[in-house]
């Protein structure tokens, strides 16, 4: 078969991206988009008819088909504010059941051309889209959750599963309570556990984060029950009201104490007032107004009288978590004049291979009798300052270490090298210690230990100062 010349011309000739002008031939110009968009969407010009051509792979080809209006054959009404997105049912079904079920099941409407999404934020639904047009995950800080619930809706569980992993990753004290709530809602259970631990540790941080108020009721009473919560009552409970405060607004009440009560409802009798100190029962329980006064007389009794009043709150004091020491040198010694305190930096630079939170550090004391010391602690990561704290302990002269300590548990993750100082102020003559491990195990954790650039008071591996990190972590053996 003989074709026209022009035409035979074009098939011998290799395909290129080159754009022609326009003729009278040619075909007639027209819109597309030829690469992946931003999230916002929009439009980009082209005239090239053999777009194709410049796309080496299929993917590239479905890329350039994401947010396109070129041969879309459904749109989504998308958010609250009805933004529209363009879609290509092909596509869309080849990545999720959800969508195949839509446009190829047996309740299918092949008339159906506009499908509104109220429950999906247009920014999360884009992100969805992205990954199953581009095989592209691109995830913000804003809009993870909601892509997660994006991404669990349509039964795409690879990028849920990268949601949650990012999730993890940027997990702190400060999201952690909120990160439960969402984990409860998508049935992520690592996602929760890892919440947890979190909280559990940071109690005090976590408790007064911002987001804590908007946390649901049912994962408030977890953790107003939770036995290992590590946190003083006080804090406790103060969180509890500004959770009745927030909790009045939403389902506009004016927040008195009145209605503050009424929106706890069971969850005030999960706190455990008669565990607070006096003082603090007193300067903050008392004067709450969420209490009866026979309630408040009440406890004040079970702090005072031999014969307790039945109260309606727990009486016993959370469990919270128990401490562990790892130990870096076998032996402890004193040699005249060896070890001396001028203000000089000691410093260790340490990795662990899983998460944890260090609390403190064992420091050794004066070999010279009693003495009392000043102290800063610093922990650092990349030279960047991430707590520090200055304090004061006794040393009664012997080899012991003696513990100090954070103002609040710092999360340490796994596989990142950290840097621990102390700077001492007191008796000049010391302990110090030897036989120094380069890596130590504490029940699952592994500590591994470098000398730091930091310490200018001979501290390293080997030996020196700071013999013990203090620190949170899971006690489950290799």
């Amino acid at each position: 078969m003989l074709l026209p010349a022009n035409n035979a011309a074009a098939a011998a000739a290799p395909a290129t991206c080159i754009q022609q002008p326009s003729s009278p031939a040619s075909p007639p110009p027209y819109k597309s988009v030829v690469a992946p968009l931003s999230p916002q969407g929009g439009t980009l010009d082209t005239l090239d008819p053999n777009w194709q051509a410049c796309k080496a792979s299929v993917r590239e080809r479905n890329a350039a088909m994401f947010n396109n209006e070129l041969m879309s054959d459904v749109r989504f009404v998308v958010g609250l504010e009805g933004q529209r997105v363009p879609g290509h049912k092909y596509v869309l079904a080849t990545g999720s059941s959800v969508f195949y079920a839509m446009f190829y099941g047996g309740l299918a409407d092949p008339s159906q051309q506009e499908i509104e999404i109220p429950d999906v934020e247009p920014p999360a639904f884009l992100s969805l889209l992205r990954y199953l047009y581009c095989d592209d995950i691109q995830l913000e800080p804003d809009t993870v959750l909601a892509t997660l619930y994006a991404a669990k809706k349509y039964l795409v569980p690879h990028l849920a599963r990268a949601c949650v992993s990012y999730l993890e990753t940027s997990l702190t004290a400060r999201n952690a309570c909120v990160l439960l709530s969402q984990s409860r809602l998508f049935e992520e259970p690592e996602l929760s556990r890892r919440c947890w631990e979190v909280i559990d540790a940071q109690a005090e941080l976590a408790l007064t984060a911002e987001g804590f108020v908007d946390i649901d009721m049912a994962t408030l009473e977890l953790i107003l029950r939770r036995e290992t919560l590590n946190a003083k009552e006080a804090v406790v409970f103060k969180a509890a009201l500004a959770w009745a405060q927030a909790e009045c607004l939403r389902r506009e009440l004016e927040p008195t104490a009145e209605n503050q009560r009424q929106v706890l409802g069971p969850a005030l009798h999960l706190l455990r007032l008669p565990t607070m100190g006096l003082s603090d029962f007193a300067n903050c329980g008392a004067q709450s107004g969420v209490l009866t006064l026979q309630e408040v007389t009440d406890i004040f009794l079970w702090y005072t009288a031999s014969t307790k009043p039945t109260l309606p709150f727990p009486t016993t004091p959370r469990l919270g978590l128990a401490l562990q020491v790892c130990h870096r040198f076998h032996s402890a010694a004193y040699r005249s004049n060896q070890w001396r305190y001028r203000g000089r930096c000691d410093s260790i630079q340490f990795c662990v291979d899983k998460r944890i939170f260090l609390v403190g550090l064992g420091l050794y004391g004066s070999s010279n009798g009693a003495c009392k010391y000043s102290v800063k602690l610093e922990l650092k990561r990349m030279g960047k300052t991430l707590a520090e704290n200055n304090t004061d302990f006794f040393s009664d002269g012997s080899s012991n270490t003696f513990q100090v300590y954070f103002e609040n548990p710092i999360q340490i993750e796994a596989d990142r090298h950290y840097t621990a100082s102390a700077v001492l102020d007191g008796g000049e003559l010391s302990y110090f210690g030897q036989e120094g491990m380069s890596e130590v195990v504490v029940g699952s954790v592994t500590f591994q230990f470098q000398c730091s650039s930091d310490s200018t008071n001979g501290t390293g591996v080997q030996g020196g100062q700071i013999p013990e990190l203090i620190f949170y972590g899971s006690r489950v053996a290799k």
